[in-house]
């Protein structure tokens, strides 16, 4: 038997926003996009080409979800991204204002914490 991951959900308000932060800052993809007859939205992001593990954003549509929006994993790391070169990404978001939590650390493995556009905490790791 062979499992595989798909997705990570993370709820937000806005779609387009939520897209437009991880393209900029993260160089994402649409993976896959549609709207239902009845108007429900599916965005899924990637980080490469060919890779099929990604984020669906998911609308917060309901009270307590809308009040989960960026708590989903209570201040602990929602994702951890990988990249080759975390000094050039730790520059990159720093341009783009992401805010950060500390400095870029690590010297065998560097890596550093910054928050999405929703206040998700993200671990950005050099392999």
């Amino acid at each position: 038997m062979e499992t595989t991951l798909g997705r990570a959900v993370i709820l937000v308000t806005d779609y387009d926003a939520a897209f437009a932060f991880y393209e900029k800052n993260f160089f994402c993809h649409k993976l896959f996009e549609s709207t239902t007859p009845e108007g429900k939205r599916f965005l899924h992001v990637g980080f490469s080409e060919d890779d099929a593990v990604g984020i669906w954003f998911m609308e917060a549509s309901t009270e307590e979800q809308q009040a989960s929006v960026g708590k989903q994993t209570a201040g602990q790391p929602t994702l951890v991204i990988y990249t080759d070169d975390a000094a050039g990404m730790y520059a990159h978001v720093k341009a783009n204002d992401v805010q950060l939590i500390g400095n870029l650390a690590g010297r065998e493995t560097p890596f550093f914490h910054c928050l999405d556009l929703y206040g998700n905490r993200l671990v950005v790791v050099q392999f």
